[in-house]
C-alpha cells in the first residue's frame, strides 16, 4: 500500500475499530494470560496478534512497516466482520467480547 490516501483511511479505520487505549489493551492482555500461579512478562502477554496491535498503537503513522499495515488491515476486517449493533454482547462476560478485546476492540465501550 503506497497510496497515502489509502494509508490515511486504514489508519482512521484501525483507530476506530481499536477502541481500547494501549494501556487498556496491555492490561487486558496481562489479565487474560494470568493464572493463579503465574503472570506473564508484560511484553509477552496475550496472543501474537494482540501484541502486534499493542505495538502499532504505540507507533506514529510515519513509523509503520509493511507488516504493521497488513496487521491493521486484518484487524479492521476481523472487527468489522464480527460486530454489528444487533449482535453486540449483552453482558460484560462473553467469550466473543473477550476475543475481540484481545485485538483492542471492546464492543461494550461507546
Amino acid at each position: 500500500m503506497t497510496d497515502s490516501r489509502e494509508l490515511d483511511a486504514l489508519w482512521e479505520d484501525f483507530h476506530r475499530v481499536v477502541n481500547m487505549t494501549s494501556q487498556e489493551l496491555a492490561s487486558w492482555l496481562r489479565v487474560r494470560d494470568a493464572d493463579e500461579a503465574t503472570e506473564p512478562l508484560p511484553d509477552q502477554a496475550g496472543p501474537p496478534l494482540g501484541q502486534r496491535v499493542l505495538a502499532i498503537l504505540q507507533k506514529r503513522r510515519t513509523d509503520l512497516t509493511d507488516d504493521d499495515i497488513r496487521v491493521m488491515s486484518l484487524v479492521v476486517d476481523m472487527v468489522s466482520g464480527q460486530t454489528d449493533i444487533a449482535n453486540e454482547p449483552e453482558g460484560e462476560q462473553t467469550r466473543r467480547r473477550h476475543e475481540l478485546m484481545t485485538i483492542g476492540h471492546d464492543p461494550l465501550k461507546p
